[in-house]
């Protein structure tokens, strides 16, 4: 058994995809899906609508705009590998739900824009990387394009993110003449992803490579080829594992070009299900007993159904249908009894699990963003974490009897992680709190269109929010009591002080030193006894 259980976790690859909006993520994630099998026609972004059920993007407001904006998960296999892939919200306005997915994860693809480079969401998206040691597999898509010297490209990833590059494949012409990729270390040449194996060579300047290229540019590519090869980093495993070095691949997602070079080295060099870090030891992949976190909540996937799924990650042993486990936060147990696997918005009913797979668990309202589900041991995974929102608002109802079916609404949508909810020690109307504007579109037409709500919102008098604590309890009721209009408590009932301005903030946090605000908390699991 313990055999079987170690072989099952060294098959497994669960990884994300992270970019700059527009670079091509929801493309290239769809063209993995291809070669997995998962589905037969890749939707590019202007799927017709009776082929939108095989995109990675499935709200109405995500085929509406073409962006991505939660986190799809989707599980496939290719060659001797199953795959685990969560395709993230690319747009900047919903990096809670990005920063979350990335707790959940053993290795990232960060897509770059060929003729972009590295923008700022890339950059930040990458620091959250680094902050959790996930290795990082670099792809320049777009080579099909206009784009920059890959030369300068590969110098603004170590210059911008202090990481050094290595890279495995190289473009093939430019433009309108790109046409394959050159692997250095191997010699080797690939035209379309539809070639299933490299051809042999001796060098760049064979007529299997060069040969592909219009007279005038054979030259410049074998030099810009013989280059990388003596000037640029081997590729070492070690220190990509340790996330110090990214493997970089060149290609075009949409044209086919460069994706089977990727996902064959997500198989071979991206690391099995890693060791999981819990409040009272380290939890390995291969231990006997299931363990498992959840880090997203997605109500109303489908609307037919009124669901609310969990997605949990597997750290350790086999999650089967049926069986009973305990709830770390409660101290309750609760049965599994129809764990899913995912494609997009489609499902399966799984027998089981194991590490490294991300499972949905139906369940309604007992779960709950960074819960820990064990076989009985009393342990808790570190908590997955909470940013204090940039924009404040109330809602305002257009219809004043649905008072409490809004509440109801919005507590399961904070429960998502859609918004977050305050509600004022004062009793004044509750608040809502985002990142980005684009996140109050999304709870607009939710609201409409799964609870029938309609909604407009209106500025609060707030627009700074910290949460609050202190070693002695007594200060936080004495502060509570002065600012008695201004502190609301949020979905755990911890107490935030909401402020006007910065000024005002730091103003308080002067007066009173012995109470700290903080712009981040871990999501709350407090363990049962």
């Amino acid at each position: 058994m313990p055999d079987a259980l170690a072989e099952a976790v060294s098959r497994r690859r669960t990884f994300a995809i992270i970019s700059h909006p527009d670079a091509g993520k929801t493309t290239l994630t769809e063209k993995l899906l291809l070669f997995g099998g998962a589905i037969q026609l890749a939707g590019a972004v202007k799927a017709k609508k009776d082929h939108a059920q095989t995109r990675s993007d499935w709200m109405t407001i995500e085929r509406e705009r073409g962006i991505s904006v939660v986190t799809s998960v989707m599980t496939f296999e290719y060659g001797d590998h199953v795959f685990n892939l969560l395709d993230t919200p690319g747009h900047e306005d919903f990096s809670d739900d990005t920063y979350r997915t990335l707790t959940a994860v053993d290795a990232a693809v960060m897509v770059i824009d060929a003729a972009k480079g590295i923008e700022p969401r890339t950059l930040k998206l990458f620091e959250v990387c680094r902050l959790r040691d996930i290795p990082i597999l670099t792809f320049v898509n777009k080579m099909d394009r206009e784009s920059r010297d890959p030369f300068e490209i590969l110098d603004e990833v170590e210059e911008k993110l202090a990481l050094d590059t290595a890279p495995v494949t190289w473009p093939i012409g430019r433009a309108r003449t790109f046409c394959g990729t050159y692997h250095l270390a191997d010699n080797a040449v690939r035209g379309t992803d539809a070639d299933e194996t490299v051809t042999k060579v001796n060098g760049p300047e064979a007529d299997a490579v060069a040969g592909l290229l219009p007279e005038s540019d054979r030259e410049a590519f074998i030099e810009e080829a013989a280059l990388a090869m003596e000037a640029c980093r081997p590729f070492d495993p070690a220190a990509f594992r340790e996330g110090s070095l990214t493997p970089v691949y060149f290609g075009s997602a949409l044209r086919n070009y460069g994706v089977r070079d990727l996902i064959h080295a997500l198989g071979l060099h991206a690391p099995a299900p890693r060791a999981q870090v819990a409040d009272t030891r380290t939890v390995e992949a291969t231990d006997a007993k299931m363990t498992a976190f959840v880090f997203k909540i997605q109500a109303n996937m489908d609307p037919n159904h009124r669901d609310r799924m969990a997605f949990a990650r597997v750290c350790s042993g086999k999650l089967t249908r049926g069986m009973k486990a305990r709830l770390a936060r409660t101290g309750k147990p609760m049965a599994l009894s129809a764990p899913q696997f995912f494609f997009a918005s489609q499902r399966q009913v799984v027998d089981t699990a194991y590490p490294g797979d991300v499972v949905g668990i139906p369940n309604h309202g007992t779960l709950r963003i960074g819960d820990t589900l064990t076989e009985g041991e009393a342990l808790v995974f570190q908590g997955v974490p909470n940013f204090a929102p940039e924009i404040l608002r109330r809602v305002r109802l257009q219809d004043a009897m649905k008072a409490k079916k809004l509440k109801e609404a919005l507590q399961q949508m904070a429960e998502e992680g859609v918004v977050q909810l305050f509600l004022p020690e004062d009793g004044s109307p509750a608040i809502v709190g985002v990142v980005g504007a684009l996140q109050l579109d999304v709870l607009k037409e939710r609201l409409k269109v799964e609870y029938g709500l309609p909604v407009d919102f209106e500025p609060a008098r707030f627009s700074v929010c910290r949460w609050i604590t202190a070693e002695d309890g007594e200060e936080i009721e004495r502060f509570m009591n002065a600012h008695r209009g201004d502190v609301a408590r949020d979905l755990d009932g911890d107490p935030v002080f909401l402020a006007s301005d910065g000024f005002s903030l730091n103003y308080e946090m002067e007066r009173w030193r012995a109470v700290a605000m903080t712009a981040v908390k871990e999501y709350h699991v407090r363990k049962a006894a």
